[in-house]
């Protein structure tokens, strides 16, 4: 048998009100139309609903007794099709997984964890690393949100830029380089790149090469974090982001300096699938996510 809902909704009336007409104000319908549908209810259920009395109607006892079922399953029903968009962070008890690379991580869960500790104290945060790969962990709500240099391109998925970085060299502070670093000193140093899917080459190679220059790359890595140490334990230089990087950078014992060439800073998304748009809680983690890089970039 195919229900038709709104049967529920104007049994939910009538019981209510007592009367066709009481319903139908309440309704905003005309008295005809809930005389109809109270024809049709009591073919439904094999009961006459409501019966004459005098100048009034009475409930039958099967309507008294299915009242309540009736009225909570209108305002369930309503609460599915109309849910409450306000959102108390104080009392939220969720956990969101974040998706980023190693130096993402390392600059930016600090204060986004504080954030989130001072005003969703049952908010608990599931950070994982970049894979090598791309996967549906985004699409299949494995992952919340992925932060990174990355743009989603799909359209089911949603980015949003929410600053850049520039580009800087980091190095050994004894470094040969560490005096001074011009376009062919850079080239002419051995380097390891960061590269999640393992490429050696990047875009710096593409500007290099229209200077007549090649540099000579001797590793590549998943992660800042091993470029780094690569670097303090010898020669290589890595090109990192400044910001982002610096507490790795730091915490390595290691200087930068400017990349000695004009090249367009790297961005910092957020990405997400689109059956989030709509939710509240994830709405404010994606604020908190934004508001933590602009505390940190200073945009």
């Amino acid at each position: 048998m195919q229900l038709d809902l709104n049967l529920l909704t104007v049994l939910d009336a009538l019981l209510e009100e007592g009367s066709v007409m009481g319903a139908a104000e309440r309704l905003h319908l005309s008295s005809p139309a809930v005389s109809r549908t109270l024809g049709r209810l009591r073919a439904v259920t094999g009961d006459d609903i409501l019966v004459r009395t005098g100048h009034s109607m009475t409930p039958t006892p099967y309507a008294m007794s299915v009242r309540e079922d009736v009225h909570r399953l209108v305002r369930q029903a309503h609460e599915v099709l109309a849910p409450i968009r306000e959102l108390d962070p104080a009392g939220m008890d969720r956990t969101f997984t974040i998706q980023c690379h190693d130096a993402v991580a390392a600059a930016l869960l600090p204060v986004l964890v504080g954030r989130i500790q001072e005003r969703a104290p049952g908010v608990r945060l599931r950070v994982l690393a970049e894979t090598s790969v791309d996967t549906d962990d985004l699409r299949h709500g494995r992952v919340d949100l992925e932060l990174g240099g990355g743009r989603a391109s799909l359209p089911e998925f949603r980015s949003e830029r929410l600053g850049e970085d520039r580009l800087v060299v980091a190095m050994r502070a004894d470094h040969p380089c560490a005096a001074g670093l011009d376009l062919a000193s850079y080239a002419a140093q051995p380097h390891v790149v960061i590269s999640r899917r393992g490429r050696l080459t990047a875009p710096i190679d593409d500007v290099l090469a229209a200077e007549g220059l090649r540099r000579r790359v001797v590793a590549a890595v998943a992660t800042v974090a091993t470029a780094l140490r690569i670097a303090a334990g010898g020669d290589a230089l890595v090109t990192c982001t400044e910001i982002l990087g610096g507490p790795l950078v730091e915490a390595f014992g290691l200087v930068t300096r400017p990349l000695p060439i004009e090249t367009p800073a790297a961005a910092i998304h957020c990405n997400w699938h689109q059956r989030y748009d709509s939710d509240p809680a994830h709405a404010w983690l994606r604020e908190q996510a934004r508001a933590s890089i602009e505390e940190i970039t200073g945009g």
